[in-house]
């Protein structure tokens, strides 16, 4: 049985969306990170990073979204939940890889730095939050979904964190429409309704 550990509402969440979506077999594990679980002796050994999501398979543990979602939609072909073409796919790849790798860490500085941001630092992290948001809007989101037509693993990702954007109010519907959009599309699918319920977190609605 694969094993998806995962905390809440934290990026883990896109990989949970992504075995809902296939339809898959698996065990959702839930790590409390105000709890300290990440840091614990038996959850470092899975994931020695101590962040979540960790996904144990029968060959070894998988780590990072970007890795676990397109690697369950392998597993999964008949769900087409990433592209069969190989460029279309390498699009998809990089599309991931900025969410994970440039809006994440921005978000994470903004919302979640301890201390609080304050004054000019607080300023600064919100532009950069902002600019990436306006590069998704205008240039990343093809629009209905990030590929364009096709539902893929990266509109669970994207969901991810237009979710934090619109619980914290720095999704404007009138300046990120397209955004704004996707979320509401991709909120109203049946699996991710069913992973959101399986996390306990509820629907955040515009």
């Amino acid at each position: 049985m694969l094993k998806l550990y995962y905390s809440p509402g934290a990026c883990a969440l896109a990989s949970h969306i992504a075995f809902e979506e296939a339809g898959a077999d698996y065990e959702a594990v839930k790590i409390d990170l105000k709890k300290g679980e990440q840091r614990t002796p038996e959850y470092l050994a899975v994931n020695p990073a101590g962040v979540t999501p960790a996904l144990e398979t029968d060959q070894g543990v998988l780590t990072e979204n970007a890795v676990i979602m397109p690697w369950i939609a392998d597993k999964h072909p008949g769900t087409n939940l990433v592209p069969t073409d190989a460029f279309e796919r390498a699009r998809m790849n990089a599309f991931n890889g900025w969410a994970g790798a440039s809006l994440h860490p921005a978000l994470s500085r903004l919302m979640f730095s301890r201390p609080p941001l304050e004054g000019e630092a607080k300023d600064a992290a919100r532009k950069l939050v902002n600019d990436k948001l306006a590069l998704a809007e205008q240039h990343l989101l093809k629009g209905p979904f990030v590929m364009g037509d096709q539902y893929t693993v990266a509109d669970g990702y994207l969901s991810v964190f237009t979710r934090w954007c619109r619980q914290t109010g720095i999704l404007d519907a009138r300046t990120y429409p397209k955004l704004n959009a996707h979320l509401d599309a991709v909120q109203a699918r049946p699996a991710v309704q069913r992973a959101l319920k399986a996390q306990g977190i509820e629907l955040v609605g515009g």
